[in-house]
């Protein structure tokens, strides 16, 4: 059978790479970092919904996963002062529209306030009411103890090198050396 100018030519057969191996794509440093960051996030949120500073209907929710990892950049991220949308956006590295949403959630649950700037009725201030300061304190005793966690898991000393290593290479914003 012929081809015709439009068709695909039939793959062209070629050895195995031997010997080789996918088992890199499993353990490599951003694959474990991920799963790292998912673990220690996923402990957070369990430490949260069992959390006496933690009203109710906001443990409840994080007890039935309606609180996620993203809610937790506006607790992460958030200053005591308050932030600009934008600002807030851009410190977390997500969209000024996806923090608008995750805002509009947090309102909902009473975490935040927006307010008008009295300086400029354009801009809105994101705040955390007081609510969302017991639930700023429950997040740092839940990272206390999921750190703690981690370093009874893997030893004071690696828990030590771990956190200055990703400090180092957080710091340097990805640019290299």
């Amino acid at each position: 059978m012929a081809l015709s100018s439009r068709s695909t030519p039939p793959p062209v057969p070629h050895a195995p790479l031997a010997p080789y191996s996918d088992a890199w794509r499993q353990t490599h440093l951003g694959r474990l970092l991920g799963h790292s960051m998912r673990r220690f996030d996923a402990r957070v949120m369990q430490l949260m919904a069992h959390a006496v500073e933690v009203p109710l209907a906001l443990s409840n929710l994080a007890a039935r996963d309606q609180v996620s990892a993203a809610h937790i950049h506006i607790t992460r991220h958030l200053s005591l002062g308050g932030d600009r949308l934008t600002d807030l956006a851009e410190r977390a590295g997500m969209t000024k529209q996806a923090m608008a949403d995750l805002v509009e959630q947090c309102l909902a649950w009473g975490l935040v306030t927006r307010e008008a700037d009295a300086r400029d009725r354009r801009t809105r201030w994101i705040r955390f009411t007081p609510t969302g300061l017991s639930w700023l304190q429950a997040f740092e005793a839940a990272v206390a103890q999921a750190e703690a966690e981690f370093r009874a898991e893997v030893g004071d000393d690696v828990a030590t090198v771990v956190a200055l290593g990703l400090e180092a290479y957080s710091a340097s914003s990805g640019r290299p050396a």
